[in-house]
Order: C-alpha cells, then structure tokens, then sequence
C-alpha cells in the first residue's frame, strides 16, 4: 500500500482497516475495509447495531488492538511501523479516551485522576497537577478536585474522565458511549463539553447508539457488519450550543 502523507489537520486516518478474528470456518470479520479520516475541530459520530463493529473500530483507532489488514495513522504516525514505547508515547501524549463507565481509580481523588496520565509520563508532580486543576476547570470541577469518585455524582465523574482525556493537550478523543450511563439532562452537558473541546481544535470519535447524542457530531458514519454503509454531515454544530445556552 502505498504511504501518502497524511495532511496537516488530519489527526486520523484508517486505510481499508479490516479486523478478522478466528480462521477457517470460525473466522468472524468485526470490520471489512473501513475508510475513515477524523480532522481537527471535527466530531465523528460512529452509529450502527450492536455487533457491527463500533467498539473494535474505537479500539484499534486507539491502537489498543492491531487491525488484520490496513493502515492506522495518528497524528503522522503509521502505527504498524511504531515500536512498544513509541506507541504507549502516542496513546499518552496524543490520545484521550472517555468510556461508558469512567474508569476512574476510586483511591484517587479528582485531581489525582486526572493528573495520573501526566506523571506517568514524566511530568514533575507540581507541573502535571498545575495542568490537572486548569482540565478541571474546563468542565467546571475544579471545586471538586479534592474530591473522590465516589463523593461525585456521574455525570460529575464522566466531566472528571473528560478533563482526563484532554489534559496535557492531548489532541484526539475517542468517546465509547460516554453518556449511557447518565440521565438526559447530565448526559447533555457532558457532551457539551466534549463539543467544546473539539471546537477548540481537538478531533474526536463518538460511539452512540441514540440519534439525538451523534447530532452533536459534525459527520455521522453508519457501520453494519463491519462496513461503512452510509454518511451524513451536519453544517453548523455550534447551533446546538446556541440552543443551549
């Protein structure tokens, strides 16, 4: 295949990715040849059944999983060409993850949780705190930061796993069901947060199952059986931030 260089506000790019697990007669095909880019300032909404391959698309655009076939590229980064170390420098450095059931570690109070990816990244303690509080304030927390995950509401703790994804700049986002966990009204504000952040130059991928959530997204991208089948834009999604003001 060959290796075009990936433009300048391109943050991902799959090329004909294909997942297979199992062989022969067991062998199930999870994604079939998925083409999908996702540019700074720019929310991707992934919608389809239960099985068509939304999760595993999210996993290997994270480079959690190396697909069968295909390229991923982060950021101008091949992934099938970056070494171990290079490849959790790009999972800490450039991409955030938000997931349905926050994964925040119970023992570590807001700031702490957010501030963790930092450390292990070697940042001195006092820097990557300083960059914790100011995510915080981003999705207006920083009153909770001394705060445990269990003294927080959830739609409190899924801002703290915001804050997490993005802190430290960290430019691509990848949400799996952020909101299936919330009431309505918190599950709103959560993704007015996540709108926000994109909008500020960060690019994203948003796996949902409701209609009214990926209309937040600038582009909707249907799956089924793990084909792309069909893709819909939406002009302006700040007018749903007007709307809620």
């Amino acid at each position: 295949m060959s290796r075009e260089r990936i433009g300048a506000s391109e943050l991902l790019r799959l090329d004909a990715v294909a997942m297979h697990y199992g062989s022969g007669e067991n062998s199930v095909t999870a994604l079939a040849g998925v083409d999908l880019s996702v540019r700074r300032g720019e929310l991707v909404a992934i919608m389809g059944a239960s099985g068509s391959g939304k999760s595993t698309l999210l996993t290997i655009a994270g480079g959690l999983v190396t697909p069968t076939s295909g390229e991923v590229v982060i950021d101008g980064q091949y992934l099938r060409d970056a070494k171990p170390a290079q490849l959790a420098a790009i999972r800490r450095r450039t991409l955030g993850f938000v997931f349905q059931d926050f994964n925040l570690v119970p023992a570590l109070t807001a700031l702490e949780n957010v501030s963790l990816p930092l450390e292990l990244d070697g940042w001195k303690r006092s820097k990557a705190r300083r960059a914790a509080l100011d995510a915080l304030h981003l999705v207006e927390l920083d009153d909770r930061a001394d705060h445990f995950p269990d003294d927080l509401s959830g739609g409190q703790q899924q801002r703290v796993a915001i804050a997490r994804a993005v802190v430290g700049g960290r430019a691509l986002i990848l949400a799996d069901e952020p909101t299936g966990a919330l009431d309505s009204q918190t599950g709103e504000l959560v993704l007015r947060m996540l709108r926000s952040r994109i909008d500020e130059g960060a690019g994203g991928i948003l796996v949902t199952h409701d209609a009214r959530h990926a209309a937040w997204a600038d582009r909707i991208v249907f799956l089924r059986d793990g084909r792309v089948v069909d893709e819909s834009r939406r002009d302006d999604p700040s007018e749903l931030l007007a709307a809620g003001a």
